[in-house]
């Protein structure tokens, strides 16, 4: 099973009421601006979308939702992010019937399993879907890294065809490409090492800031798949102090803090979230007044 699964893809931001609820409304809107600022698709209730902070049925009326809001002019990809293996198969086939195009995959939560029960985790799931799914590897943030000897026995299940590769290291990009050709679609999940990523082989790109910034995402990946090194390293330098922001525990509240500085989105999170204060508020509002006091006009890399 193949899936093209490549270019840009956001990993939206759920946005919430200033009573807690989900603002479907704001949502909507958020993915129309996405779309017609031509980013190939989302992910939806990732990290960024507080998959953990939603109730088990919220999590499917978002989907519902945006999957309705989409209306099949973008890949959709939903997020799982479950304590267990079976409440995760239950939440795949769930999300299947509601018009997904696939499923980023995450180790079980709270528990730190062996490398013999995570693969059983993604095995379980992968088995009770014909969904398409992600791997999505970040040791960085889940302790858990699913390596070069696990992915082997998972490429056997024909379903599991792409990998977020989130460890920081972009040699494991060449490890992957050297030990499984195009077996998968590897997509770069780390926004601050993006064009590194791309320039290794990355088909696709998972970001936070592109919520922010999808022209200028958009842009940079293109330039940089075809060959365009010296116009993409201007729009990464451009960039970085942004994409740091992905990169660090409040990274939810930055990048919702930004895309209600940019008139994208608010930045209410779900606690034990909670919205910034103090040097990192002021931080995040320097860093993205001085990232619109200097964006380059993208008309010339046309």
């Amino acid at each position: 099973m193949k899936r093209n699964w490549q270019g840009v893809f956001p990993a939206i931001s759920t946005q919430f009421n200033n009573d807690g609820s989900i603002n479907y409304d704001s949502n909507a809107r958020m993915l129309e601006d996405l779309i017609n600022d031509g980013i190939d698709g989302i992910i939806a209730l990732g990290t960024i979308g507080e998959n953990a902070s939603l109730s088990p049925q919220e999590k499917r009326d978002f989907i519902k939702h945006t999957v309705d809001t989409v209306n099949g002019r973008i890949t959709v990809i939903s997020g799982c992010t479950e304590n267990t293996a079976q409440l995760a198969a239950q939440y795949a086939q769930d999300v299947d019937a509601l018009g997904v195009d696939g499923l980023m995959l995450l180790p079980a939560m709270v528990y730190r399993g062996t490398d013999r029960e995570v693969i059983t985790h993604f095995q379980t799931v992968a088995r009770s879907t014909k969904l398409p799914i992600m791997i999505y590897n970040n040791p960085v943030s889940y302790g858990v890294d699913i390596n070069l000897q696990m992915t082997e026995i998972l490429a056997e299940e024909q379903n599991i065809v792409a990998i977020k590769e989130s460890t920081t290291d972009t040699r494991r990009l060449t490890e992957l490409q050297s030990r499984f050709g195009d077996r998968f679609e590897i997509l770069c999940g780390v926004d601050d090492i993006a064009l590194e990523s791309i320039l290794l082989g990355a088909t696709g790109w998972i970001s936070g800031l592109t919520n922010v910034f999808p022209r200028e995402s958009v842009t940079l990946f293109r330039l940089a798949r075809e060959g365009r090194i010296e116009e993409a390293r201007e729009i990464y330098r451009w960039f970085m102090p942004l994409l740091r922001l992905d990169t660090i525990p409040t990274l939810v509240q930055c990048i919702k803090l930004a895309e209600q500085i940019v008139g994208r989105g608010n930045e209410n999170v779900r606690m034990p979230r909670m919205t910034l204060i103090g040097e990192e508020r002021d931080y995040v509002q320097k860093v993205v007044n001085e990232a619109l006091a200097t964006r380059l006009d993208l008309n010339k890399y046309i």
